[in-house]
């Protein structure tokens, strides 16, 4: 055991959940998000009268009213968002030896998923959107591709014509991790629709969000559709028979009243963002020490993360964070760079463009809780800064 983890004694909580420690213009919003509790816990109310604790008729109805808003066949709650890309994986039969193409400039997950499934990850660089580079994809397949999984970073889909294009030449179904990107879309299409399986999340700091954790996934074919639906609830077809060993990874039927009432919301969270990022990019346009990625028209970014890349990134971070506005960085060290990933052999220089990334990234609150006050005091302090 290395020195870092031992250091490790418990749970991990994060500082942005104590509501003393909290700035003023805040990326964590849950308490306003759940005011209306009373509302929830009246539902919650009616799964204790109904016993139906596992599974219940809640999952049922939200995996109805989720494929719908997604457009896809189906929909298949699972235990979390890591799970429903780690689900995605074993559905396609990934395994020790195989590999699965990512990109390092993402969360963790993304490649935890992939590498608990036996897989090897191969990351590719991302562009300047910050998403995965189609046109580095081919070049990274070998006969070991057994999955090609993008991820829709911030809420932008990624170039899905391109992805897909290579995918269908080489017969490698893709995997959206589209954890940060409900409601958005790709040509008028849903993210989540884009490829063979669309995996969301529903951690409490997510557009749509619940009381702990949770995921879904979406698929338009019933043949995965049926094994996800098997593979989450250890193998069963019955209280006493198991066709296959599996795991359990149900979305819990308290979660999915919580995500079913959030559901009624979602219009008005992913048009808060939206119309909150417009104004920064609006304010923000002129600051030359801001790179702003491309907005592309033909594309719904629905801004989980507000990002944009700045100079003296660190310096103008702790600059805001003392003028009680939460600036954060997502994040600083890409997946090849992690101590986690040292097995794989990646060196820094590898992927230039998430390095830089990395090192210049910035993310501004933009949830619907954020009030146009609250923008302004953002685009004063950050012109302030760099006039300074």
């Amino acid at each position: 055991m290395d020195n870092k983890t031992e250091k490790f004694t418990g749970n991990f909580y994060p500082d942005q959940y104590n509501k003393d420690s909290q700035l003023t213009i805040n990326h964590n919003y849950l308490l306003e998000q759940f005011s209306d509790h009373d509302l929830i816990l009246e539902k919650i109310k009616q799964v204790v009268l109904r016993g139906d604790y596992t599974l219940g008729s809640s999952v049922d109805s939200l995996e109805k009213e989720y494929a719908s808003l997604i457009g896809t066949k189906h929909a298949i709650g699972v235990g979390s968002g890591t799970d429903a890309l780690f689900l995605s994986l074993k559905v396609l039969g990934v395994d020790k030896g195989d590999e699965v193409i990512t990109t390092p400039f993402t969360f963790f997950a993304t490649v935890g998923a992939i590498v608990t499934s036996g897989a090897t990850p191969v990351f590719v660089d991302c562009g300047d959107d910050f998403n995965i580079d189609p046109n580095l994809i081919e070049s990274a397949i070998t006969s070991k591709t057994k999955a090609i999984m993008p991820v829709h970073w911030s809420g932008k889909p990624c170039d899905m014509d391109s992805i897909n294009m290579i995918a269908e030449k080489h017969k490698i179904p893709v995997i959206e991790d589209a954890c940060h990107a409900i409601q958005a879309k790709y040509k008028g299409r849903s993210a989540g629709n884009l490829g063979s399986f669309g995996c969301f999340s529903f951690h409490p700091l997510k557009n749509l969000n619940v009381w702990g954790d949770g995921g879904i996934i979406t698929t338009n074919s019933d043949d995965y559709a049926k094994r996800l639906k098997l593979i989450r609830n250890h193998g069963l077809i019955g209280r006493n028979e198991c066709v296959e060993f599996a795991y359990n990874s149900r979305l819990d039927t308290i979660q999915a009243v919580v995500a079913h009432h959030m559901l009624d919301k979602i219009d008005h969270i992913t048009d808060s963002r939206i119309n909150n990022a417009k104004y920064l990019d609006e304010k923000l346009k002129g600051v030359t020490q801001l790179e702003m990625p491309i907005r592309n028209p033909e594309i719904r970014e629905v801004f989980h993360l507000y990002m944009l890349k700045a100079e003296r990134r660190d310096e103008l971070q702790s600059y805001l964070i003392s003028q009680d506005i939460d600036a954060k960085v997502h994040y600083p060290i890409p997946m090849h760079l992690q101590e986690a990933a040292k097995k794989y052999n990646y060196s820094e220089g590898d992927f230039p463009k998430c390095e830089s990334a990395g090192k210049s990234v910035i993310s501004f609150p933009v949830h619907e809780f954020i009030t146009k006050e609250h923008l302004d005091k953002i685009v004063y302090h950050v012109k302030s800064f760099y006039e300074s």
